[in-house]
């Protein structure tokens, strides 16, 4: 049971890496890197729904 909430949260951090802006980092402030990271987010969640 613990092993599939880490193995998700694992997978999810994998997908979010894809985006080349948040895995290099890119952003010079922390608010900036935030709102990448919500887009990147909302990008895989709108992808997750669409397909399922």
């Amino acid at each position: 049971m613990l092993y599939r909430g880490r193995a998700r949260i694992e997978q999810c951090f994998g997908k979010l890496k894809r985006f080349k802006r948040v895995a290099l980092r890119c952003e010079k402030t922390e608010t900036g890197f935030a709102a990448i990271v919500a887009l990147a987010l909302s990008f895989i969640l709108i992808k997750s729904v669409h397909t399922a």
